[in-house]
């Protein structure tokens, strides 16, 4: 009788690394109890036993092991680079990493392509000593190509799936990131968001996800979708991940006393209320209540307040300024490969590709299940031929005006005070406070609070304003003090093999959805 994979984690030397943060597996580096190579190892020997079902890593690193040797020689002869020194890691793959690894935003069009250098990112990261285990799995190129489509399905990864309910959706592009730090995989993962496509995942995959403000964080050797709100974000799991990082921190705030003079916004109208009335969500609701209930019992002021309506005419779109990005900035990360086996030099040359290879690629409505309207939304970009005209302009224009001065800022500043953050859930009416914070390119968290009546993770998330990413990251950590810790995965439905589809059914004419990108 079959009884599916083995999703009990593997130890490590003897040691349950499963939920560890990344504080705590350093610590036993430190000490010795296992190995950088074990360690590396033993996430190895996890993604091999689930991966098959869950399909969160499209391709792993062949130096990996080697890599976390080179990191364990250098801590025997006391160097250590950084607090991340010998912690395996995982990057969505659109960043680029110069190995014997493909970067290939889930497409075959890019497999043999060669990329000049690492990403950014990955440069920094190698330097301070983490162990890149591999490339994981997302929506193909990172769901920009089709009104309605499957979520997280890529031709070379196929369907990757949430490990609490693999029936039900992982959320947005960066999928495979999230899925992974979910189950255990790896300590943490990169990934990329436009619109929604890492805090949604990681809140449906109860993990914390961090957005930093647009611009923080260095986009190059970044498959990119629009330079305006596109960033590279990070995905974490374990137990109190944040409150064992910022420990000193929590030490202060968790008493009562220290709650005291702390100032957070609800907005009413454009997010709770909705939340309040979605029935099929009531647990969810209920559950985030009591937590902010929790909080104003601790000392927090917790105060109602209006993100101002962002009505405008349809043109007035993000999407207006995505695809005019999206055919600019794709065809500039193209110009730059050092080999480009299938000569995709522009948008052009990719929709070519995917009409040529229909059958596996679904260039055109009806051949390939994944994508029932074929490529429509890569095709509306190119009907735009990367013009940035007075609509364009004028669009950019409109969503930065709504929704950071006249939007999160003004719902930030309450009776002339400057709050401390904007608590939303994140997946109330479609996600819309998260769809405010893209457009307006500020920074985001989202900390896993609980299980749904439908199996899934559903968090409590923090806006800020531009630059003031450290404010979410010490509140995100008191908040994870005060839940506790997340449920772990269940692996419900391991045998699911649907197709889990978003955005506009083909019968619907519209513009494309801005979720989850």
């Amino acid at each position: 009788m079959d009884t599916g994979p083995d999703t009990r984690m593997p130890t490590c030397r003897g040691v349950d690394i499963e939920e560890a943060s990344i504080t705590q597996l350093q610590r036993w580096l430190q000490d010795g109890r296992f190995s950088a190579a074990d360690l590396t190892e033993c996430y190895l020997e996890r993604t091999r036993r689930i991966n098959g079902v869950l399909r969160a890593v499209i391709e792993l690193n062949p130096d990996a092991v080697d890599i976390a040797r080179e990191r364990d020689g250098e801590r025997q002869r006391g160097f250590l680079r950084s607090p991340l020194h010998g912690i395996p890691f995982l990057v969505k793959d659109n960043i680029a990493t110069k190995d014997k690894m493909q970067t290939t935003a889930g497409s075959t069009m890019l497999i043999g392509a060669e990329v000049p250098e690492d990403a950014e990112v990955v440069k920094l990261l190698r330097e301070a000593g983490a162990v890149l285990l591999g490339h994981a799995n997302l929506s193909e190129w990172a769901s920009m190509r089709a009104t309605y489509y499957a979520e997280a399905y890529s031709s070379r990864g196929g369907q990757s799936r949430n490990p609490y309910d693999l029936a039900e959706n992982p959320g947005g592009s960066s999928c495979g990131p999230a899925a992974a730090v979910a189950a255990n995989m790896c300590a943490f993962s990169l990934g990329t968001e436009t619109d929604s496509s890492v805090i949604l995942p990681a809140d449906r995959n109860g993990v914390v996800g961090i957005k930093p403000t647009v611009g923080l964080t260095s986009r190059e050797g970044v498959i990119p979708e629009s330079h305006n709100l596109d960033t590279v974000a990070c995905e974490l799991g374990g137990e109190k991940w944040l409150t064992r990082s910022y420990s000193d921190f929590i030490t202060q705030l968790v008493g009562l006393k220290n709650w005291k003079g702390s100032r957070f916004g609800m907005p009413w109208k454009r997010v709770w209320e909705k939340a309040a009335l979605d029935k099929s969500a009531r647990t969810q609701y209920q559950s985030l209540q009591a937590l902010i209930d929790r909080l104003r019992a601790a000392g927090a002021e917790v105060i109602q307040v209006e993100i101002p309506s962002a009505e405008g005419h349809p043109e007035h779109s993000e999407y207006t300024v995505v695809k005019v990005d999206f055919y600019n900035d794709v065809k500039k990360y193209l110009a730059g490969l050092t080999i480009n086996p299938n000569n995709i030099r522009s948008l052009e040359d990719v929709v070519e590709y995917n009409i040529k290879h229909t059958e596996r690629e679904g260039g055109v409505p009806g051949t390939h299940p994944a994508w029932p309207t074929g490529q429509d939304s890569f095709e509306k970009s190119l009907a735009s031929k990367g013009i940035e005209d007075e609509t364009y302009k004028s669009a950019l224009s409109f969503i930065r005006q709504k929704t950071r001065e006249e939007g999160i800022d003004a719902a930030l500043c309450h009776e002339g005070k400057p709050l401390d953050g904007l608590l939303v859930p994140v997946q109330a009416d479609g996600g819309v406070a998260v769809q405010i914070a893209a457009q307006a390119g500020y920074a985001m968290i989202t900390i896993p609070v609980d299980v749904g009546d439908d199996g899934v993770p559903f968090g409590l998330a923090i806006i800020q304003t531009a630059f003031e990413d450290d404010k979410l990251v010490k509140y995100g950590a008191a908040i994870e003090a005060v839940v506790g810790g997340r449920p772990r995965p269940t692996f419900r439905n391991i045998h699911a093999d649907n197709w889990m589809y978003v955005g506009v059914p083909p019968d619907e004419k519209n513009e494309p959805a801005s979720r989850a990108r």
